[in-house]
């Protein structure tokens, strides 16, 4: 009688989604991204991802309370504590208190609230897996659309032509659809060096091939360089075995694609060359650029410990810019009108962090995004030691080269960008993936 009373084990396909459930809100954050932008995309504004990045921290909190388990450990409350010093120096020096509010809520969301949830939501190498291929899954969306835009030239103006892809970014955030695509690129190259199953490792090796194609008709070489960068890296750590063999790979398929699909067309080839050619023969937005690198360098001397302050940087760029810096960048097609885009930051979150809140501010924040690289990096080497007890486990590598990966590519991007846009909730993402892996329990880590 007791056995018949005794109810049935679920099966594996039912108590799955109860299994993952508490990181689906991280999972949904990434699936906010495949929405359309409303208002053109020029980050003006909160977006429905911002909405969600808050209910995540809610959401978070609440599991919290309910557990009663300490959040943080010493270590990664001192990471995530430091930001907030420069930060909150930085807001109090702002022209005006609304303009500190704001910068300073956009701060603590992107490098400390959800970044430190997304940690905590994290609980095992399976809800990483899973947070990864959320990722490779938006950024095969965003690549679709990106290569019908190109092909069909309703894309985003270039050179006179609408061929840029942007996905659903839309002109006013071109960088948009670069970065998603070059997170899938990163993350499915981590999945494919790991020591999962034979089947995953094909699956993330067949969408990082295929990603390429939507990155490279982006024409952002920002997102090249990064990408670039960090697949070596990747590809460095996994092994040089494995690194001749994915060479060989993307070889093969660069084949394909330029000289088989014709993707190689005059404008990519001159937007290749164009990357060595930065500094003798600058086009103009490279040229607006170092100009406004030179006005943030020029404010950081005014003042050099504590900056102009939060949301400084655009009242204070005319009085420290050349006559070189242009009124603004052209944005068209892919669904919107002509527009002209104010310049209102310098494009490198290290010198947007010096100008506006000083050494201090630049010390605090970026000191705190090397703690992560570092810690990260120092666990996957200790891990990786021939020690018994100490020896990676089958399946933990791809975990290591995916949190690894997502934070050199961002820190690499940052020398030529800065945060901003509908993308920017998933640099949140992005950094709590890597905390996660850096900071988490040692058993947390090993499941």
């Amino acid at each position: 009688m007791t056995q018949l009373l005794t109810a049935p084990p679920l099966p594996a396909a039912a108590s799955a989604p109860r299994r993952f459930l508490p990181v689906l809100p991280v999972v949904a954050l990434v699936a906010m991204m495949a929405l359309p932008v409303s208002g053109g995309g020029d980050g003006g504004g909160g977006t429905v991802a911002d909405a969600v990045s808050g209910l995540l921290v809610l959401y978070c909190a609440i599991r919290l309370v309910r557990d009663r388990r300490r959040p943080l450990s010493r270590t990664a409350a001192v990471v995530f504590a430091l930001p907030v010093v420069g930060i909150a120096l930085a807001a109090a020096g702002a022209a005006s208190p609304g303009a500190g509010i704001t910068g300073l809520v956009r701060y603590l969301q992107i490098f400390v609230l959800v970044p430190a949830a997304v940690m905590l939501l994290i609980r095992d190498r399976r809800d990483a897996r899973l947070v990864a291929w959320s990722l490779i899954g938006l950024a095969l969306w965003q690549g679709v659309i990106g290569v019908h835009q190109y092909v069909t030239g309703t894309g985003a103006s270039y050179m006179g032509e609408e061929i840029r892809a942007v996905g659903t970014f839309g002109a006013a955030d071109v960088m948009g659809m670069a970065t998603v695509v070059s997170f899938g690129v990163v993350c499915s190259l981590g999945l494919a060096l790991g020591a999962g199953p034979g089947r995953q490792r094909t699956a993330a090796a067949v969408c990082a091939l295929a990603l390429l194609l939507p990155l490279a008709l982006s024409f952002s070489r920002g997102a090249w360089i990064a990408t670039a960068v960090t697949c070596g890296v990747q590809l460095a750590l996994a092994g040089m075995r494995r690194a001749v063999k994915v060479f060989a790979a993307v070889a093969a398929a660069s084949v394909v694609l330029v000289g088989g699909l014709g993707v190689g067309t005059a404008m990519l080839q001159e937007r290749i060359s164009s990357i060595t050619q930065v500094a003798d023969a600058p086009d103009q937005s490279v040229t607006d650029r170092y100009t406004m690198w030179a006005a943030a360098v020029d404010m950081w001397r005014d003042q050099p410990l504590t900056g102009v302050g939060l949301k400084g940087f655009p009242d204070h760029r005319d009085g420290n810019a050349s006559l070189a810096l242009s009124s603004g960048s052209d944005t068209e097609g892919a669904g919107a009108g002509f527009k002209r885009q104010p310049l209102l930051s310098p494009h490198n979150m290290y010198l947007l962090i010096l100008s506006e809140q000083g050494l201090l501010g630049l010390l605090a924040l970026a000191g705190s995004w090397l703690a992560l690289l570092v810690c990260g990096l120092r666990r996957l080497f200790r891990e990786r030691r021939p020690v018994p007890e100490r020896q990676l486990s089958p399946g933990g590598l791809d975990c290591a080269l995916v949190a690894c990966g997502l934070l050199t590519w961002q820190l690499v991007d940052f020398a030529y960008a800065d945060i901003g846009g509908p993308s920017t909730a998933l640099t949140a993402v992005l950094f709590g993936l890597g905390a996660w892996w850096a900071l988490a329990s040692k058993e947390a880590g090993a499941r």
